[in-house]
């Protein structure tokens, strides 16, 4: 198939307003658009004002109505705990209704705030579209973050309610999640009056009177009432949510989603940028604690009329590295979507690949990797386990879908290895140097976006105008800034190579940390690995590599960082000034699974550093500190 990317691609730049009132189509509105963007509304211009609509309406309802009540919309799969489960269309609608009629008792109406504060179950999902359903904009705060974490957004979103659970299962243990939402509401300024609370057969917790309800008895209850709540109207301008970044220092941003441009956007890149169809089966193996989970766990399957996966596990232990097979055998997957990081713990696991042999994996077509770099080496091996293509492609929170990759839909283009391919219509990407100028083809420089940003993008931090002003506009005026560093090269293909803070300077010269990654990920016994910058009075910093080696591989620290220190200096050059390798079981990362760089940077530089809130687990710091305390660093 020829690919359709630079006609579509080239369509949208010709005439972006067409092209976005075309994509529109797609999504039922209670009343149109007075006008497809509006350049004076908002910060940087608004999408689709005057528009009224509802996002549950179009994710759920009308499914029911258009023939898919009997299909499978959402498939929970647990195998922490051996559970399972399918709801369809109707039955979701049914759950939608009851919750939404709880909320509407406490008091919840159009326009207040609902934090979730949930593990992977589907009353998560139920909670968030019942949100939506009645024009509640929800906030959900990842499961198992501390107190002082959840107090902070309580504090800034001034919830009128709480959604929660007794606890969550992680590999091996309990997370009692009722303490930390208890020290949470006492911690907070803002005062929340009631919680929701779903009680998890592994561990139960107490209710306090007079503020908490029991979610199961609520929920079972408005059922057997029978009672109905229709979809509100809401403007297209309207939040739907409001999600924060998982910064591990100060205050965190609230990102703000519309819901008329994220519906529009959600629905377009389904098929067109996954090339997924309706009814079709898609798993994001992410949390709905990240922006993954809104986007493609939550939002666009239903919104595309797609069965998607809700997987309370892990890539490897659970229960061992043939689960994400095991899952896309079951379900019928044809599109998995989920981190490198998983796919390099598999790989470290199973090198062989034994455990792909074991399944059916007949109907799946397409593995996507995002929220880390995607190195080669870790691409290059599902390649040729999975037999499949493998689409490295690039987003962030703020922007809640693609901003560039290689679009299925459209047909695919070659793929160049460390590169999430081309921007997404919407996407006029430019690099710069620190002073705004362009810089030439092939060069490191500042990655940034033409305003204004396409519909679903983030118009500005919650209650935050000029802090979203000063964090994302303000560094390179008419643009938005994205905080990461790459090139584009004379195919227009993009290639991002590290977060601006991984750009270290050694000697003067400018280094992706990302590019001596991709080396060291070369090394036939490195499963992960992690390069850092740390402070040398000569160079100004000097990189140092963490690796953590294949399961089942044992080599002598002192080989493996000669055999190492050659790949890079044969790869980039003395330039790079690379010499240190430190070999580690483990590598510190979020429950995300971005690897924490910047407070392995910190430790290395003996720097004040915190734990990192969104930490998986905080014994690694420890372990990297003695690591490093050996080589000399601590």
């Amino acid at each position: 198939m020829v690919s359709r990317y630079h006609e579509v691609y080239d369509s949208w730049k010709r005439d972006p307003e067409a092209f976005w009132a075309e994509a529109a189509n797609a999504i039922d509105w209670h009343s149109p658009a007075e006008r497809v963007f509006d350049p004076a509304g908002g910060v940087y211009g608004r999408w689709f004002p005057g528009a009224t609509c509802n996002t549950c309406h179009n994710a759920v309802d009308r499914h029911v109505e258009n023939g898919r009540a009997e299909q499978a919309a959402l498939i929970y799969d647990s195998p922490i705990t051996g559970a399972k489960k399918t709801y369809t269309y109707a039955q979701m609608k049914t759950e939608l209704e009851a919750l939404a009629a709880v909320l509407r008792d406490c008091g919840v109406e159009k326009g207040d705030r609902v934090i979730i504060y949930m593990p992977m179950v589907p009353e998560a999902v139920f909670a968030m579209l019942a949100c939506a359903r009645i024009g509640a904009i929800h906030s959900v705060v990842f499961g198992g973050f501390a107190a002082r974490e959840l107090a902070t957004r309580i504090d800034d979103s001034t919830p009128k309610l709480i959604v929660s659970a007794s606890c969550g299962i992680e590999p091996g243990r309990v997370v009692a999640y009722k303490p930390l939402l208890d020290g949470a509401i006492q911690m907070a300024r803002h005062k929340v009056e009631t919680c929701v609370v779903l009680q998890r057969e592994q561990l139960e917790c107490e209710l306090v009177e007079g503020r908490d309800t029991d979610y199961a008895s609520a929920v079972d209850e408005a059922k057997r009432a029978g009672r109905k709540v229709p979809c509100v109207p809401v403007a297209a301008t309207d939040p739907l949510y409001v999600l924060y970044t998982s910064g591990t220092t100060g205050q965190p941003k609230g990102v703000v989603r519309d819901n008329g441009g994220h519906m529009v956007m959600l629905a377009w890149s389904m098929w067109n940028e996954f090339g997924v169809k309706p009814g079709e089966v898609f798993w994001a193996a992410s949390d709905v604690g990240w922006v993954v989970g809104h986007s493609y766990i939550v939002y666009a399957p239903l919104l595309h009329g797609c069965t998607t996966i809700l997987f309370e596990g892990k890539p490897v232990g659970t229960p061992d590295a043939g689960t994400f097979w095991r899952v896309i055998s079951e379900h019928g997957v044809v599109a998995l979507f989920t981190a490198p990081t998983a796919f390099r713990a598999i790989k470290g696991q199973d090198s062989k690949g034994e455990f792909v042999g074991r399944y059916d994996l007949s109907k799946f077509r397409t593995l996507f990797l995002a929220g880390e770099r995607a190195d080669p080496e870790t691409i290059k091996w599902a390649e040729n386990q999975l037999k499949v293509p493998v689409i490295d492609h690039w987003w962030q929170t703020e922007t809640g879908a693609p901003i560039s990759q290689n679009p299925i839909g459209l047909g695919q283009l070659p793929v160049k290895y460390g590169s999430p391919a081309v921007p997404m219509p919407g996407y006029d990407m430019h690099v710069l140097d620190d002073a705004g100028h362009e810089v030439p083809r092939g060069t490191l420089g500042n990655v940034v976006v033409s305003l204004p940003l396409p519909p679903g993008a983030l118009p500005t931090l919650w209650n935050a105008d000029q802090r979203f002003r000063d964090a994302y506009l303000e560094e390179f005026p008419g643009y938005y800034k994205t905080a990461d560093a790459g090139y584009v090269d004379e195919d227009g293909y993009l290639f991002i190579m590290a977060r601006t803070d991984d750009i270290i300077n050694v000697a003067g010269h400018r280094l992706s940390t990302g590019g001596m990654e991709e080396v060291l990920a070369e090394h036939p016994d490195v499963a992960e690995c992690a390069v850092i910058g740390i402070a040398d009075a000569m160079k100004g910093q000097v990189p140092c590599g963490f690796v953590v080696l294949n399961a089942g591989v044992s080599r002598d620290p002192a080989e493996l960082e000669k055999e190492v220190v050659a790949l890079v200096r044969d790869r980039i050059g003395p330039v790079a000034a690379f010499k240190t390798v430190v070999p580690v079981k483990r590598l510190p990362k979020t429950r995300s699974g971005k690897i924490l760089r910047g407070t392995m940077q910190k430790i290395a530089d003996h720097e004040d550093w915190k734990m990192p809130a969104t930490i998986d687990d905080p014994a690694i710091l420890e372990e990297i500190t003695e690591a490093l305390k050996a080589r000399g660093f601590g």
